[in-house]
């Protein structure tokens, strides 16, 4: 246990509080060893019927993973530290996903990176009006990861592509849509929702009453364009995305800003995913690229751009996105013999 999270029994539901809003709720590796823990004692409990994982905080369901600490170990030489941090936290997510009993996770404000993996491979994800989900890890040098880009491979059309090649933001109807959600509840429903859940531990008759239909989203209007921009090889992506529509401006700006490798690199998960839609296969395919991202990517100098100097002007090794080649991306993929991750 942790202060950073708060982990009990409340009646037949257990429930997962986050509580580090001042960090956004930024998952750490206890966090995630806590959260693991609590999945192994209640899956077989018979006086836990369902659980609930929600967060302290108006901003932040959970903005991602500690990656600072990660980094700082990172340019220490530690690259251990890291890897053993995704290890256990990918081998959570595959808990979760397999997780024998109803999972209910309320997703208000950030939702991202490792938000994702505690939310999205649940039975039961409820976003709201200030739900902002994104899986923006190209951005710092990683991929979509915790099982993110198996949620992407299952997204409409090539919704996936883009929202993970890009970092897009989307909402709560967007969030719905592409696959990472189920229910939209007003925000200030989320109390009496949480109050109903714990007298009434059965979430699919509790959410049946407080479901609303939310704001309406954008992705439905884009998927034809976006389906054609984003169904190609990486190359053709520039020039797919060279309109003068609002959303390809944004989409081209992204690519452009991202690392090179990750993004060539995010194109090949979520396309594998989608060809073989297995939760332990994702995220053992993830683990290759992030058990080489330090040492052999650029995760060290995209954290140091966005999080440390705050620059926000990383100086990626390989670019631009036309340098990189397929033979970069197999060898950033390529298994790890005894060092891959078991389940």
């Amino acid at each position: 246990m942790t202060d950073d999270i708060h982990i009990r029994t409340e009646g037949a539901v257990g429930r997962i509080t986050l509580t580090r809003p001042k960090a956004l709720n930024a998952l750490s590796h206890q966090m995630a060893l806590a959260i693991e823990a609590a999945l192994d004692a209640w899956a077989h409990d018979d006086a836990v019927a369902m659980v609930l994982c929600d967060a302290q905080g108006e901003r932040a369901f959970c903005a991602g993973g500690d990656i600072g600490h990660v980094r700082a170990e990172g340019v220490k030489g530690n690259y251990d530290a890291g890897r053993r941090f995704w290890a256990d936290e990918y081998r959570m997510n595959a808990k979760l996903a397999r997780f024998p009993k109803p999972y209910v996770a309320l997703m208000h404000g950030f939702v991202m990176g490792g938000g994702v993996g505690i939310s999205t491979h649940g039975s039961h994800r409820v976003v709201t009006d200030s739900t902002k989900l994104a899986m923006p890890e190209c951005g710092i040098g990683l991929i979509p990861d915790v099982g993110g880009s198996l949620i992407l491979g299952r997204a409409p059309g090539r919704i996936g592509e883009y929202l993970g090649l890009t970092g897009a933001r989307i909402g709560a109807a967007d969030a719905i849509f592409a696959g990472f959600a189920d229910v939209y509840v007003p925000e200030a429903e989320l109390p009496a929702l949480t109050r109903a859940l714990l007298e009434e531990p059965e979430p699919g008759a509790v959410l049946r009453r407080f479901a609303a239909t939310p704001p309406e989203g954008v992705l439905p209007g884009l998927q034809a364009d976006i389906d054609h921009a984003f169904s190609g090889e990486l190359s053709r992506l520039p020039g797919a995305l060279s309109g003068e529509a609002e959303w390809q401006v944004a989409a081209l700006k992204a690519l452009r800003h991202g690392c090179p490798l990750s993004v060539a690199c995010t194109l090949e998960l979520v396309r594998a995913a989608r060809a073989d839609p297995v939760i332990e296969h994702s995220l053992a395919r993830e683990y290759r690229f992030t058990w080489r991202c330090m040492d052999q990517g650029e995760f060290l100098e995209g954290v140091r751009a966005a999080i440390v100097d705050k620059d926000r002007n990383p100086q990626w090794r390989l670019a631009p996105l036309e340098a990189v080649t397929p033979e970069h991306v197999a060898a950033m993929l390529a298994p790890l013999g005894p060092d891959e991750l078991s389940f």
